[in-house]
């Protein structure tokens, strides 16, 4: 599995070069994408393939579509990513995979799987934790293929304790600026009980600019590790507070949830089902429902992981990433499935088919037609 020579990038020297070499302040606005230049995604993906020609391919997912599912002929679908895709430090210098090579780990090859992930689904609105390299990778390549990027790091990032690390990892969240405009951003640092925490969420209101209609998104990473459950349940309060007032924004005095910004909250909650803070999730007045629980017969349970790791510790198979969206306004139009046991590995994830020990999450979704629009 040696590390075959690669043209990628290669399309993209000028706006990599262009790059920023020093980090903007954690919490600062950024500025917009401009003035970068166009990318062919058919040509980078298979820059990507060509790069990635020495490794076993990826997983074959399809996509499945709920049976439930009525067509919005006249409301376009919207395609959204959630994914954690593994900081670069913590995967070659903390998180201890055992069954994973370090050299199916080293950055020069496993930047090419995380991009031919995203060229080969291409997602409208793109959600991912543990980004250490936003401004010298992710920033300036999704510039050029159309998107525009935001990002906010952990203040306390653990990726800041490794050897060489590229800084510190937080979420970032991009948009395709042909579909959408930016109408507002909030970057939330999360409290516990008033207290500030180490995890952070970006939260953007976003215009379609095929329908007219408004959307929420947001995007966050709540605290790992057993043990953290009270502390996960009230980030997940503090940040649940944070969208009601956000979506809430503009509807007048008593606003009715149906008058609300519609929404699509994206993360790794490091939570099971089990946990409060889903329970908190799946209770909220913003009347959210996990994408995911479609796979399921009974349309009401999550799939069986969307990690599986194998530490020191021992093996780890577990359901901790979501897609949460407003069921009242949205409609799963599909999403991509989970793989199989066979298809991922004995030796689990990270591996030299797939650059993280978290699953990509994928679905396609579509506004409700509003009751005034269908009088």
């Amino acid at each position: 599995m040696g590390s075959g020579g690669s043209r990628l990038f290669g399309t993209l020297a000028q706006s990599l070069t262009s790059a920023p070499s020093a980090q903007p302040e954690p919490y600062r606005e950024e500025s917009p994408d401009r003035d970068v230049s166009e990318v062919d995604p058919d040509q980078l993906l298979r820059e990507c393939e060509e790069a990635l020609r020495r490794r076993p391919a990826r997983p074959h997912r399809d996509l499945v579509f709920p049976n439930a599912t009525v067509p919005y002929k006249h409301n376009p679908s919207i395609r959204v990513m959630q994914w954690n895709i593994l900081a670069q430090a913590l995967g070659e210098g903390r998180d201890g995979f055992v069954r994973c090579p370090l050299e199916a780990l080293n950055w020069h090859e496993r930047k090419y799987l995380i991009l031919e992930e995203i060229l080969t689904y291409r997602p409208d609105i793109l959600c991912l934790q543990e980004v250490d390299h936003y401004y010298d990778t992710f920033q300036p390549v999704m510039a050029g293929l159309g998107y525009q990027g935001s990002f906010l790091a952990k203040p306390w990032s653990p990726c800041l304790d490794v050897e060489q690390n590229n800084g510190p990892d937080g979420c970032a969240l991009f948009y395709r600026r042909s579909r959408f405009t930016l109408q507002s951003t909030a970057h939330l640092r999360l409290s516990a009980m008033m207290l500030p925490t180490n995890q952070v969420a970006i939260v953007q209101t976003l215009g379609c600019q095929l329908t007219g209609r408004r959307l929420c998104v947001a995007v966050t990473h709540l605290k790992a590790r057993s043990g953290w459950e009270r502390l996960r349940s009230a980030q997940g309060a503090d940040l649940l507070q944070s969208l009601q007032t956000i979506t809430s924004r503009g509807g007048g005095q008593g606003a009715a949830a149906t008058a609300a910004t519609p929404l699509i909250v994206c993360g790794d909650f490091n939570a099971e089902p089990s946990e409060d803070v889903y329970r908190r999730f799946s209770s909220s007045p913003l009347g959210l429902s996990s994408v995911y629980k479609l796979l399921s017969s009974d349309g009401e349970t999550e799939p069986a992981y969307t990690t599986w790791k194998i530490r020191p510790t021992g093996e780890s198979c577990s359901t901790l990433d979501y897609i949460w969206y407003t069921r009242s306004a949205l409609a799963v139009d599909s999403l991509l499935n989970i793989p199989t046991e066979e298809q991922i590995g004995p030796d689990r994830l990270p591996s030299y088919h797939y650059p993280s020990d978290h699953l990509s999450l994928l679905c396609d979704v579509s506004f409700r037609e509003e009751p005034h629009r269908l009088m």
